[in-house]
């Protein structure tokens, strides 16, 4: 059937990707190298930045700031999120069309930054938790406007929508594998010693509780490390579309615009020509010019 050879014909060019920037497919996408890594450098980065909001309570609680402070850890994440996001667009988007900076580049700058904000919580620097709430925040917001302008000009729109998704997913992967499978157990286990060294037993369903910087210092460490591995990543990702990047990435889109406008003004002028006909013929009628409407010489004597 038609469908199934839609289906196969899919799966021939899965492995044959166009030229970056024209539309890609889903699955062209998918198995793209490209994609693979922006989805492994967002992974360790967004997972990174997200294990630490997710976990500020905890971590401020452990480090011995008081309530208040905590609810303004949130607020700061709240406000530098929301920057983040305007700031990475804007900036990024101006670097590209001044100075050619590959965008890529720009999440590798952010993700290097956000290492900053993980070591002040491994080494509990006096009020490091303030800073790290705005650092944090800040790049947590930039990563994702950054993530979907560059999965919308490599692999291009028709199918962005769908795209778009699936570089969502690296937040959800990276919040489990990082503060579930990581943060929470070391967490736990932390806890149960400094119980078994107090000779306290816990109730079943109780909270642990942790104290001190013990808690998430082993933590941030795997995590800073595993951002760094996602900044070598995106690096790579970089480096490989940096030609790409230096051309006109918009050039499609201008090129598409002008056709568009090209057609409809043929498209108009088209249209128009038998109405201008038409009034043309009505002109002529009415002076008596039109054909049947003229009378010979012999007709008009005989009259």
């Amino acid at each position: 059937s038609s469908n199934d050879q839609a289906d196969v014909s899919c799966w021939k060019t899965a492995f044959n990707a166009p030229n970056r920037g024209d539309d890609y497919t889903i699955l062209q996408a998918l198995f793209s190298l490209d994609m693979i890594i922006l989805f492994l450098a967002t992974t360790c980065g967004i997972g990174g930045t997200l294990t630490a909001i997710d976990n500020l309570g905890q971590i401020g609680t452990s480090l011995g700031y008081p309530t208040r402070s905590i609810s303004t850890f949130v607020s700061l994440v709240s406000i530098w999120n929301y920057l983040g996001r305007v700031v990475a667009g804007f900036v990024s988007e101006f670097f590209l069309m001044k100075y050619k900076f590959p965008r890529p580049l720009m999440l590798t700058l952010i993700m290097l930054v956000s290492c900053v904000g993980h070591l002040l919580i491994v080494f509990d620097v006096p009020g490091g938790v303030y800073v790290a709430s705005v650092i944090i925040g800040f790049c947590f917001g930039a990563q994702w406007p950054l993530l979907f302008a560059i999965i919308s000009e490599i692999f291009g729109l028709k199918y962005y929508s769908t795209l778009y998704n699936f570089g969502s997913v690296a937040s959800p992967v990276g919040s489990y594998l990082l503060s579930v499978k990581l943060t929470g157990n070391v967490y736990d286990n932390e806890a149960r010693k400094q119980m078994k060294a107090l000779g306290i037993s816990r109730n079943d369903g109780e909270d642990l509780d942790c104290h001190g910087v013990e808690c998430f210092r082993l933590s941030f460490i795997i995590i800073t490390a595993v951002t760094v591995f996602g900044t070598f990543i995106s690096f790579l990702l970089a480096y490989r579309t940096r030609k790409f990047y230096k051309g006109d990435i918009y050039k499609k889109f201008n090129e598409d615009a002008k056709m568009v406008k090209t057609e409809m003004s043929s498209t108009i002028n088209t249209d128009g020509l038998p109405e201008v006909k038409a009034a043309e013929n009505g002109i002529n009628h009415a002076e008596g010019k039109g054909a049947g409407n003229s009378l010979g010489p012999e007709e008009t004597k005989a009259g």
